[in-house]
């Protein structure tokens, strides 16, 4: 999948969207843009499977939850500090976006999906900040 730069920054700020949206139908919260709203997420992640039990796991499920949370926070990083989002193809059978800024890239879906999949003490709000601290120095 060939991507320019553009339409990439336009489909991750439309996932961030449809994090709000989304947020909004399934559980009646509100995602407002602001950094505040970052420890919500780390509770909605989770909302999630105690929704939808097992189905939130399924493969299209996990995709996208990971995708439209990772972009929410990850936008909310860009506005805030800068950055450019990267499809990264290394891996053909494994590709995924993240954001990069300065010289690093962070991969906002990827905490999503560790704590949705692997581990819900993981945090998406403490790697926000640990982003935002390694660049506001």
């Amino acid at each position: 999948m060939q991507m320019t730069s553009s339409e990439l920054a336009e489909l991750m700020a439309d996932c961030a969207e449809n994090a709000i949206t989304t947020t909004s139908q399934e559980f009646q919260l509100e995602l407002d843009g602001s950094e505040q709203s970052i420890e919500l997420v780390d509770d909605v992640i989770l909302s999630w499977l105690g929704k939808y039990k097992s189905q939130a796991l399924e493969s299209d499920a996990v995709f996208t939850i990971c995708n439209i949370y990772g972009a929410y926070v990850g936008e909310i990083f860009r506005k805030k500090v800068g950055g450019e989002w990267n499809y990264d193809q290394s891996n053909p059978d494994a590709p995924y976006v993240v954001l990069n800024y300065a010289s690093n890239s962070y991969a906002f879906a990827g905490v999503v999906y560790q704590r949705l999949v692997n581990d819900s003490q993981v945090s998406i709000k403490n790697y926000y900040e640990q982003a935002l601290s390694n660049n506001l120095q």
